[in-house]
């Protein structure tokens, strides 16, 4: 392997990286309030542009605009001309809490969680931003930008998670020690730890610091929507620095340019892909492609992989990925002989038909990779778009007689437009290079599955 694809390298306190895994144990509840959103009683005098709805849609290429479904169980602000934007504050007031959310951008989009209405943590459309700052998505506004940019595109729900400890106070109400953000989870990546609050934000409700305050959503910079909220009060605690970490130093894989990592991937609670390679870019997007499969099995946007476990000491075999990931389901065949479009996929009955045969590698390091069916060969060859906006797939097949492909199953899939659809709960885009090709949505046992023939050549990109 070329040393200058590999940069290892000690762990110093001011790039700590915890791993998600580890980093969840931090969130202690001690009460926990989960927001009901079937109205706005939770909430202080709500202006007008606040609403409860049931779900939303956003546009991956439409500023400031989201769609509503009628309902409940979703928070949508949604400014006009008309009306205006108002911050939002929660009846109850707060000192040292967990704050868990999941919330639903519109391009270009802009809003905050500020804790006691003083401190806070900016929310913003970051997708593509290179150089991230306090004001992107994940950042402590004015103070410090998030380690990793682990931002997903508009209109896809993303996961915040915030450990908050309040400012103290002597008894002659003196503050004795700053407020602190403990830990800042996005998408399940560590963006904040332990970070010293010595004011409020600028455009605090106050500049006065108290022991307790309501929650403070900004509502007054154009539409965001937000589900899924809890407030849990905790105990005081002061968490150190790497709380939770490896005990050895990191081993820490770089993509300064096309990198290309094999080693055991579990992907999944109980599942481990054993010929995995994962292949990273300096666009830090990065995917893992499971070689028994012809699957694409994970992407990720951030850093590339930690491979602490498969190098340190004995080692397991594995690494971990190092940002926002993108799991695409269990490992499953993509292609498969069918005599016709309602046929169901094949689980095992491939595995004598299925033969594997490496990959080849191009002059710029992306490689595509090669296997065969029956008697079919297949070229699959996926590229980091150069925009960083998710990963572009080519499949080639010579003698594709009854072949498909299958290209996305979830327990729902909608077509947004032709050739474009929306997957999961709002978890990624998949779009089609041709409009034109043929597919097929259907039902398969309660789930959604998009399939489509292919005699040839089928390109398609994942956007997240």
């Amino acid at each position: 392997m070329k040393k200058n694809l590999i940069n290892v390298y000690l762990l110093m306190l001011s790039t700590t990286l915890v791993l998600t895994s580890q980093t969840n144990a931090v969130f202690g509840q001690e009460k926990s309030n989960p927001i009901p959103l079937q109205n706005l009683n939770a909430f202080n005098d709500p202006g007008k542009s606040w609403t409860i709805v049931g779900d939303v849609n956003g546009y991956i290429n439409v500023a400031n605009t989201l769609s509503a479904v009628n309902g409940e169980g979703v928070l949508l602000n949604l400014p006009t001309k008309k009306v205006k934007g108002t911050d939002l504050y929660t009846l109850l007031e707060y000192g040292d809490v967990d704050v868990e959310m999941k919330f639903l951008m519109s391009k270009n989009g802009n809003s905050g969680i500020y804790l006691q209405g003083r401190y806070e943590v900016q929310l913003g459309d970051s997708w593509n931003l290179s150089n991230s700052t306090s004001a992107s998505n994940g950042g402590i506004y004015n103070l410090k930008a998030p380690r990793i940019n682990a931002s997903k595109a508009p209109g896809l729900w993303q996961d915040l998670k915030i450990s908050f400890q309040a400012p103290r106070f002597n008894s002659s109400g003196e503050k004795i020690q700053n407020a602190r953000i403990l830990k800042v989870l996005l998408n399940g990546v560590l963006v904040q730890e332990n970070v010293e609050l010595f004011n409020p934000t600028p455009g605090a409700i106050s500049n006065q610091e108290v022991a307790k305050a309501a929650l403070r959503i900004q509502g007054d910079h154009g539409a965001i929507a937000f589900k899924d909220l809890v407030i849990s009060e905790i105990k005081e605690k002061d968490v150190k620095e790497n709380e939770g970490g490896y005990a050895a130093d990191p081993i820490l894989v770089e993509a300064n340019e096309n990198t290309i990592l094999r080693s055991f991937m579990d992907v999944d609670k109980d599942v481990r892909v054993v010929h995995a390679v994962s292949v990273g870019s300096a666009n830090n997007v990065h995917y893992t492609y499971d070689m028994d499969h012809g699957m694409l099995v994970q992407a990720w946007r951030g850093q590339f992989l930690d491979a602490t476990p498969m190098w340190d000491g004995r080692g397991n075999g594995t690494s971990i990925p190092m940002g926002a990931v993108q799991y695409f389901g269990h490992p499953a065949f993509t292609l498969a002989k069918l005599s016709n479009q309602q046929e169901a996929w094949p689980i095992d009955t491939l595995n004598s038909h299925y033969k594997p045969d490496g990959y080849t590698v191009d002059s710029v390091g992306i490689p595509t990779f090669v296997y065969r069916i029956f008697d079919s060969e297949i070229k699959d060859k996926l590229s980091v778009l150069n925009d960083g906006s998710g990963i572009s797939r080519e499949i080639t097949v010579e003698n594709g007689n009854d072949m498909y492909v299958r290209l996305a199953k979830s327990s729902q899939i909608l077509e947004i437009k032709n050739g474009y659809y929306l997957i999961g709960d709002k978890e990624y885009y998949l779009q089609l290079q041709d409009p034109k090709s043929q597919v097929v949505l259907r039902d398969v046992n309660g789930e959604k599955e998009l399939i489509a023939p292919i005699k040839d050549h089928l390109n398609y990109s994942i956007l997240f």
